[in-house]
Order: structure tokens, then sequence, then C-alpha cells
């Protein structure tokens, strides 16, 4: 089956893959380096793939299930990644500024090195993460 990975701004394909599912369209452009900046991969499962030192910059992962995934490395600065699901992942070193990070699941996540400032963590699960060296924002914008 085809696989149309979107623009989430504009709507135009920015990779088209043949594949068993839409998880396997994204491993293989993640496997030949493809960057997707501004993809809509919202609402996927992407649990425990290898993101580490992709692009991801202004994408569209809000509601998406990244668990246990390796985004060690990856750049996901102004990316909306609102109710996602990164319980147990590897975000060591990653770029999250300016991001949408409400309501997003970290629980058990290791954030440490990772820069966070100018995000909006509202309602952010960090039950159990490693935050050891993160940049936070200077007015955390959390849920009173």
């Amino acid at each position: 089956m085809r696989y149309d990975i979107k623009d989430r701004f504009e709507g135009y394909s920015i990779l088209s893959v043949v594949a068993d599912s839409f998880k396997l369209a994204v491993e293989w452009a993640l496997k030949k380096r493809i960057s997707l900046s501004r993809a809509d991969l919202s609402r996927v499962d992407l649990s425990g793939m290898d993101f580490s030192h992709t692009d991801l910059v202004k994408a569209d992962l809000s509601q998406s299930n990244f668990s246990g995934a390796n985004l060690y490395g990856a750049n996901l600065s102004r990316s909306d990644l609102s109710g996602a699901d990164f319980s147990g992942s590897n975000l060591y070193a990653t770029n999250l500024t300016g991001a949408n990070l409400s309501n997003v699941n970290f629980s058990h996540a290791d954030l440490s090195g990772s820069d966070l400032s100018g995000a909006n963590l509202t309602g952010a699960d960090f039950t159990g993460s490693d935050l050891l060296g993160a940049l936070l924002p200077k007015t955390p914008r959390l849920a009173a």
C-alpha cells in the first residue's frame, strides 16, 4: 500500500512510500535520513522507533505514541507534541525549544541534557523522568 507523509501546513506530500504500514513507511524515511521537518505524524503509533538525530522541526506529533522510542539528539523545536506519549523514551540532548508539550506523557523518560526553553509544559507528566542538565523554560507555563 502507498503511504504519504504530508506537510502539516501546506498538505503536499513530503514523501510517498510503498510499505505494509505507515510505521514502516516512516522507518524507511528514517533509514534514508530524509528530513521530516513540518511532517504530519499525528495520531500514529511510532513506539520503539529510532528517531535519533532526526530533523522534526515544526512537525505535528500530537496524540502519537512514541513510548520506548529513541530520540537522542533529535530536533523537535517548534513542534506540536500535545497529548503525545513519550513514556520510557530516550530524549537525551533533544532540542524541544518552543515546542508545544501540553499534556505530554514523559513519565520515566530520559530528558537529560535536553533543551525545553520556551516550551509549553501545561499538563505535562514528568513522573520518574531524568531531567539532569535539562534547560527548562525561564517562566514555565504550567497548569495552576
